[in-house]
Formats: C-alpha cells, structure tokens, sequence
C-alpha cells in the first residue's frame, strides 16, 4: 500500500503525485512508410508497382499480377480552358454530360426556394423567366409523349432513342409544322421501329396513339422523302467543305416493308411456341413470299396463316381464333388464307421435315379451324 503524501506537500486540482500515474496525450496515426506491398510472386526489392487509376488496379509491372483493386484516385482533378478552340479532349469530368437531344448548352443554374421566403420565391421566378426556353419545353413534353407509347408497345429504350433523334431533327427543320404533334410521333415510331428491326405494323401504332392507320401510312411517307432528302443535304455540304461524305447523317436508312418472316418471331413467341415451329414457320413464310402463293394478301395474314400451318405441322395445336388474337387478323380471314396454303403445301414445305420426323402431312387439318 502506498504511502500517503506528507503533509508538507501541496498538492494541486487534478495533479498526480507520481508522474508515471499520469494520463499520457494519444499520438496522432500516421501511416507506417515502413510497410511495403511486394509481389508475391516476383518478390522484387525494390518493387515494380504502377497503380492503374483507369482500371482501378493496383498491378505488379513485371509479372502483371493485380495486387490490389478499387484503388482511389487522389491525383488533382484540373479545369482547363486551352484546347477548347481545338476540339481537343478536356481533362475535367465536372458536371453532367450533354443531352444531344436537347438545345442549348444546358448549363443553368436552378434556385429553390422549396420553404424559403419571399424573396427565394421571387429570385426562382425571376430565373425562371430567364432561361426559358419554349422550344426545349416542347421536346421534352414530346419526348415523355414518345416514351410512354415506346413503353406501351413494349420497346427497349434504344428504339424510344431513335423515335426521340429522328422526332428531334423534323423540330429543328419545322416542316411539319401543319401536323399534329401526335401524327408525327406515330410516325417517327413507325420508322425507328423498323430502323432497328423491330418492325410494328400500322395497326399496333395505331392502337396506341389513335391515328389512323391511314394517316399513319401517309406521314410515313413524308417523313421517309424528308429524312432521305435531309442525309443528302449533309452529303453534299461535307463534300463542299472538302470532308468525307457523311455517311448517315440522321441515323435514317432506307429499309424495306415489313415481311411476313419479320412478324412470325414475335407472333411465335406470344403463342408460346417453340423453336423448331418457330423456324418452320418462318421458312414457310419465306417460301411464301418467294412462289407468290399469297400475293396481294396483307404481311399480318400472311404471317398468321403461316404460323398455323407450321403448328399443326409440328404438332403444337393452335386454333385460327389463338392466332388472330395474336396477330390482330380475324379467323375467318386466316383460314382463307391457309386453304390457298393448302393446295401447296408440297412447294411450301421442306421434305425434310417430314423425312426425319419433324413434321407431318396427316396433321394438317383439310379445312382451317
């Protein structure tokens, strides 16, 4: 037991008698310069190791062996303005990237004023009024406009993309200024559709933006002449200017109608049939079109009528009523169809397929059902 203080000692608020009791301050962490990441596999002292901050790796430069990844990059990010005149890459990643879908330089700044006072309320007006564009305005209501019905016909949004550039391209030359707004939509979703080779057919567009399928085939070809004439404009103004010709200035090409084979895919697909009834019936629908057999018919019924003859053929049943709530035709028409099919059917079908038991005469029906 310790002894206690004598008395002659005067001792102080919070002091200690023996100083080995005293609370020492905590040292503040350093890093320990003293470690060092070696390659276990070289194991060379020094070693050789580059940080690849693009990857995010940390990599041995002899052996290539990544010691480390998610490294953080802790270089300076640096602004610089010399090599905007030469179109050179700027270094600087601040801020979003640029929407070429939209006008201007869409750089503004917006102030809230969400709880604030009078005077927030009066600033974000006064802003407000200040960056208004009209014209950017109406893009992006016609843009939803298009996503919506793009999401309605159940298309990916690379298609919604070119719906929005090629719808884009008619505001920026005004010349269709006559037309509703709702026409041209239809329209430039009818070609970007068929652009990426999805195609849909009249009646699918029309079921979702109520124009007519009239109207529809008529802005379809005004839009197809405006778009052509437009690639040849930049055409020859690249070869003014002594440039290379562009090649697809507005992402627009010609393509060919929609096919009876184009449609049989997607129609299989919903009738949940499978692969091999899938390619028969594309076959049989290339054949058709190939010997005329259908000639004159709709791409739709040609398509319908296809696809029940190959599932019968495959012996995956489908009645003429399941197709045409599929493909949108009426059964009577289907049948009609499949009749002139069926006086045929030796120049339609592949004798392969019957010799090695993929498909069968006897199961297609006399008379469509």
């Amino acid at each position: 037991m310790a002894n206690p203080p004598s008395a002659g000692v005067a001792m102080q608020p919070l002091s200690v008698l023996d100083p080995s009791l005293a609370i020492k301050p905590q040292e503040q962490w350093r890093q320990d310069l003293a470690m060092r990441l070696i390659c276990k596999e070289c194991k060379e002292d020094p070693p050789n190791i580059v940080e690849d901050f693009s990857a995010g790796d940390t990599v041995c430069g002899s052996c290539g062996l990544v010691l480390g990844d998610r490294i953080v990059d802790t270089r300076s990010e640096w602004r610089t303005f010399t090599n905007d005149d030469q179109n050179n890459d700027d270094p600087s990643r601040v801020g979003d990237g640029a929407n070429p879908l939209l006008n201007g330089a869409q750089l503004q700044t917006t102030i809230a004023f969400a709880g604030g006072a009078g005077k927030a309320r009066d600033l974000s007006r006064a802003q407000n009024k200040a960056v208004h564009d009209k014209s950017t305005k109406v893009l992006m209501a016609a843009y939803k406009e298009i996503q919506a019905m793009c999401d309605g016909l159940n298309i990916s949004k690379n298609v919604a993309d070119v719906a929005k550039h090629l719808f884009k391209i008619t505001q920026d030359e005004g010349v269709f200024r006559g037309k509703g707004q709702e026409t041209v939509i239809a329209g430039c979703i009818f070609i970007a559709c068929r652009q990426c080779k999805v195609p849909r057919t009249f009646r699918e567009v029309f079921s979702i933006t109520k124009v007519s399928k009239a109207e529809i085939g008529r802005i379809f070809k005004q839009l197809e002449k405006f778009f052509q004439d437009h690639n040849d404009k930049l055409k020859a103004a690249a070869m003014e200017a002594g440039g290379l010709p562009v090649a697809n200035g507005t992402g627009f090409t010609n393509v060919e109608s929609t096919t009876p084979k184009d449609l049989c895919l997607r129609y299989c697909n919903q009738l949940e049939l499978s692969q091999k009834c899938t390619v028969m019936s594309q076959e049989i629908a290339e054949r058709t079109e190939r010997t005329g057999v259908l000639a004159g018919r709709s791409p739709i019924s040609t398509a319908a009528a296809c696809i029940f003859m190959a599932a019968n053929l495959a012996g995956e049943m489908r009645t003429a009523k399941e197709v045409s709530n599929i493909a949108g035709v009426s059964d009577g028409t289907i049948r009609n169809a499949y009749k002139i099919m069926y006086v045929r059917k030796e120049e339609l079908i592949k004798q392969e397929w019957i010799a090695d038991g993929r498909a069968d005469f006897k199961r297609l029906p006399v008379e469509g059902r």
